[in-house]
């Protein structure tokens, strides 16, 4: 059963029972409770979800509900049934590889560049973005640290100045976190053990060790949390 979160924008859940939404914003709302829902595993690989039987849920209408599921078609998440619904997409291993593999193409390069030029002291303005992924792993909380986990990457290679790069990054980071199909729920401690990866990159990064920061980030990749 999905649970009634959908306030919480950091760990909205899909709500059990009927329940109005605020209407300001309302199609950011169901976006973020589907985001949750699809990471925790409560909407599931393979099914069919109808708009109306969605916004039932939410207290709203179909129509911020189909907007939403749209976003998440172009996020890769969902795929769009005509006078049926929205089928939550089936994603194999070979593809989570495939996505870390294009991934750690496009941010090793980066990283290896920005730990040769950066000053020291920029590293240390990235510390509270990765403590804050501690702190949502901490809580076991998916949603939260999902977010967590995309906004570090993207304060990483903001520094590199190319926004068309960061954009392209933080799409591919959002396809890799949607869950494998019948992956067991993500453990607190693989949330904790990823967030303390971020921790050691920062400290290699500052530490300008190259070998280090391209090994880092590509056994990141493989090994996030699904």
């Amino acid at each position: 059963m999905l649970e009634d979160r959908v306030h919480d924008t950091a760990r909205a859940r899909v709500p059990a029972q009927t329940r109005k939404v605020v209407r300001h914003s309302v199609r950011g709302q169901v976006l973020d409770a589907l985001r949750a829902a699809l990471l925790d595993g409560e909407l599931v690989p393979g099914e069919v979800y109808s708009g109306p039987a969605l916004g039932e849920r939410f207290g709203v209408s179909a129509t911020p509900v189909r907007e939403a599921m749209q976003q998440l078609a172009l996020e890769g998440a969902v795929e769009c049934l005509p006078n049926r619904g929205f089928r939550v997409l089936t994603r194999t291993p070979r593809e989570r590889a495939e996505l870390a593999e294009v991934r750690a193409l496009l941010e090793v390069p980066v990283m290896l560049r920005l730990a040769r030029t950066a000053l020291p002291e920029t590293w240390s303005d990235l510390r509270p973005a990765a403590a804050a992924t501690a702190e949502a792993a901490a809580t076991g909380d998916t949603a939260g640290y999902a977010d967590a986990d995309r906004a570090f990457h993207r304060a990483v290679l903001g520094l590199a100045g190319n926004q068309q790069l960061v954009q392209v990054a933080e799409e591919l980071h959002r396809r890799a976190q949607w869950p494998l199909p019948g992956a067991p729920r993500v453990r607190r401690a693989d949330l904790v053990a990823d967030a303390e990866e971020h921790a050691a990159l920062l400290d290699a990064l500052e530490a300008g060790d190259l070998a280090a920061v391209e090994s880092l980030v590509r056994a990141h990749f493989r090994g996030a949390p699904a």
